[in-house]
């Protein structure tokens, strides 16, 4: 299965992003109405300038106390980005995300970010073609 199988299955394909300027406090805010782990960080909705997510703030909390939310995204946010691509399968995305402890990568088109996949749509594909090929077995070997 491929990345581009994973966008179009998802529901709704925007991805949310925030200014580097905006403070961590309103990044968590909208985190916590969106219930979601990650969010782009970029200037124009396309080109990504990185990423900040739950763990990135929690770490800064733990080491910096709540004075770490009046700081802007930019100083938080992870800056060094590992895309994809559409083309790219969902194996090697996996092995990349589990190498680089990641849980959210955008899905590149050259520069211009296309969307943004999770851990967890990753893992949904995946099982989906275990069972596509559970299926196949079973009626092969049962003569279907």
């Amino acid at each position: 299965m491929l990345v581009q199988h994973i966008l179009k299955d998802k529901p709704d394909g925007r991805v949310i992003t925030v200014a580097p300027d905006m403070s961590v406090a309103e990044a968590v805010e909208i985190l916590s109405a969106n219930r979601i782990g990650a969010l782009i960080v970029s200037r124009d909705g396309r080109h990504v300038a990185g990423i900040l997510s739950e763990r990135d703030v929690v770490r800064e909390l733990g080491k910096h106390g709540p004075d770490c939310l009046a700081q802007p995204v930019a100083r938080m946010m992870t800056a060094t980005i590992v895309g994809c691509a559409r083309e790219d399968s969902v194996d090697e995305v996996m092995r990349k995300m589990t190498e680089g402890r990641f849980r959210h990568m955008p899905v590149m088109q050259g520069a211009e970010m296309v969307g943004l996949i999770s851990i967890g749509d990753v893992v949904k594909a995946r099982l989906q073609e275990l069972a596509m090929e559970k299926d196949a077995l079973e009626g092969m070997i049962k003569g279907f």
